[in-house]
């Protein structure tokens, strides 16, 4: 059993998760939608976590590690946390919901969308640094400077939340033959392993990460933390610079294979989802499907799973990318 396992929830974890998740939101649909499918060239599943109350998947990790903060004690009188958007919106909700402060670093420039709708939940907002690594060192230290609570990106109380919608869909849709699932700092690629070791499904996971933020297949490929720059305009969820060691010793054994995809190749699947389901994707959110086009051929006669795992992407940078 590779040594990062026991961070995984079981069965029986994933299905409490659940019960805390469903009393913010319903279970996420997934449609097989046939433009799409004759797009990819055979049977293909969307999975619509753009569908939750902040447009992506954090938000069941949000909710999950305040309520295992809660069944240990006390609540913190802050957190504080670092994000490019949809892990600080799932911080926001979360911590609302139990009535704790709530601050959250980001890079400077950041999603100008991202930043409102973190506010808007009552976050306060910090920027600093030029990328997430920045931001992320910069939230350690405010947290250890003002004695507050710092939540990582990954965390396997994130993970026992991010698992239920995987979960969902493998049990939606058994007849799944690979799943396609993209990588920012870890949590829905170990989720997605998660949930396949405790339903027993026998479905392959593959992982998608920018081509111009490769901190994530070059550390998969050398066994250990490469550090690598980001250049991508257009994925933020998956730009990042420093791969996470703990996610790394899950990934490593259990994911099928990792496929890169270019900022290019993501506008085209954004502006393919829009035309097929007139759904909104960010750029993270349509890495799914640009994976799985490079890799059409391959998938003939396959049941696929695409994860949109988000649509909060800002109106001008959506509106340049279908109007390419």
């Amino acid at each position: 059993m590779p040594p990062m396992t026991h961070l995984l929830p079981s069965l029986a974890d994933i299905e409490a998760a659940a019960t805390v998740v469903y009393r913010d939101f319903p279970p996420t649909p997934q449609y097989r939608w046939g433009l799409l499918s004759e797009r990819l060239g055979t049977e293909c599943w969307l999975k619509h976590e753009n569908h939750t109350p902040v447009g992506a998947f954090k938000i069941r990790g949000g909710l999950t590690y305040f309520d295992q903060l809660a069944r240990r004690g006390p609540l913190p009188r802050e957190v504080i946390s670092a994000t490019r958007g949809n892990h600080g919106q799932s911080m926001g909700w979360a911590a609302r919901r139990h009535g704790v402060a709530c601050t959250i670093v980001v890079p400077r420039g950041n999603s100008l969308e991202k930043n409102a709708a973190m506010r808007a939940l009552g976050v306060t907002l910090v920027e600093h640094g030029d990328d997430f690594q920045e931001a992320r060192e910069h939230a350690l230290h405010l947290a250890q400077e003002r004695g507050a609570h710092m939540v990582h990106s990954f965390h396997p109380d994130l993970l026992r939340g991010v698992a239920t919608y995987w979960w969902e869909f493998l049990r939606a849709v058994p007849q799944l033959d690979v799943v396609y699932v993209p990588i920012g700092q870890g949590s829905g690629a170990c989720s997605a392993i998660a949930a396949k070791r405790a339903l027993g499904h026998g479905v392959r996971i593959v992982g998608v990460v920018s081509r111009h933020a490769t901190t994530y297949a070059d550390s998969i490929a050398a066994g250990r933390v490469i550090e690598a720059p980001v250049t991508t305009q257009l994925a933020d969820g998956m730009a990042c610079r420093v791969a996470d060691q703990a996610a790394l010793d899950i990934l490593i054994p259990h994911l099928d294979h990792v496929v890169q995809v270019s900022d290019a190749e993501v506008a085209a699947a954004m502006r393919a989802l829009f035309t097929d389901t007139h759904n909104v994707a960010e750029g993270a959110g349509a890495a799914a499907l640009a994976a799985a086009l490079q890799e059409r051929e391959s998938l003939r006669g396959l049941c696929v799973g695409l994860a949109l795992t988000g649509g909060n992407v800002d109106a001008p940078v959506f509106s340049e990318v279908l109007s390419r």
